[in-house]
């Protein structure tokens, strides 16, 4: 009896630590950070308790009227719509041709396209920053020396955006591909046996046989890589502080600025909150569509 009991035991031993770790880094904060965002906390509120008063959901409706966090969310969807798709374009794009690739130069691409992954963001930032600079920037100069005019890579309101989606879409590109490498390469090699023997050329086995073995990974890939770009902050903060005119200004930086630099935490807290209900919201929805398309 008493090695029944220990065994049945034995499992939350294990997850004791994770669930310890898990509940004072994360649970407790999000708690806490729920409850600043009905008050009016603020840096006073820091030092004196008893000046922080209870305004409800106050900060809600201040937040969503507040015409700048508007624009931040608009920013955020641009940065998503084009981002996220090309992420997994190029991702798996690159992923296909380095694991079906029969020259030894395809396995020196892993190394090359994930670099960049795993490179500082900070550091890779202020060197982009220096290429897209108007005057002594190697892209410019690049440009000019084909005969073609300058670009304002920073300092045009859409172009910023655009700057900025292709600074992340270098960094983004290096993780999800090894993650597509690894689903590819768990894909029976009978099934494109089978195809061949079937006539099936090179381009209706990517589309029956690799794409569909390939949707758990896609999905996968998808709700991680929407998830990190809802939250889009390093790139903006460090390259344009989310200029020109708030055009490059992601909800995270807003949030950022509020509770960091002003120091109104509640007012902070709810737009927090606002964006932790959006991915909660679309993460739910991608699981509904997904399950559908595996019942189909």
């Amino acid at each position: 009896m008493r090695s029944f009991s220990t065994n049945k035991a034995a499992p939350y031993l294990f997850i004791a630590p994770v669930i310890v770790l898990l509940t004072l880094f994360s649970l407790l904060p999000i708690l806490v950070a729920l409850v600043i965002s009905f008050t009016d906390m603020d840096i006073a509120g820091l030092g004196d308790f008893s000046s922080i008063q209870f305004i409800g959901f106050g900060n809600y409706v201040q937040v969503l009227s507040d015409p700048i966090f508007v624009k931040s969310i608009l920013n955020t969807l641009f940065y998503v719509v084009i981002g996220v798709p090309l992420v997994i374009l190029f991702s798996l794009s690159i992923a296909l041709l380095v694991n079906f690739g029969k020259s030894r130069t395809f396995k020196v691409f892993r190394v090359v396209f994930y670099m960049p992954s795993v490179t500082n963001v900070v550091a890779v930032a202020v060197v982009w920053s220096y290429l897209y600079n108007p005057s002594i920037g190697l892209f410019n100069y690049l440009l000019e020396k084909a005969g073609a005019g300058t670009v304002p890579w920073l300092t045009d309101p859409v172009m910023a955006k655009i700057s900025l989606i292709i600074l992340a879409l270098w960094r983004g590109i290096g993780l999800n591909m090894i993650i597509f490498i690894a689903a590819l390469q768990g894909i029976p090699r009978s099934y494109y046996e089978a195809a061949a023997l079937d006539g099936a050329n090179r381009w209706q086995q990517l589309v029956y046989i690799t794409i569909p073995m390939l949707r758990y990974a896609i999905f996968f890939v998808s709700i991680t890589t929407m998830i990190g770009w809802l939250q889009f902050f390093e790139e903006p903060f460090i390259m344009t502080e989310g200029g020109p005119l708030d055009s490059t200004t992601s909800v995270a930086l807003f949030i950022y600025r509020n509770g960091f630099s002003m120091s109104n935490f509640g007012y902070a807290a709810a737009g927090s909150f606002v964006l932790f209900l959006a991915i909660i919201a679309i993460t739910l929805i991608q699981f509904r569509l997904q399950k559908k398309e595996t019942d189909f």
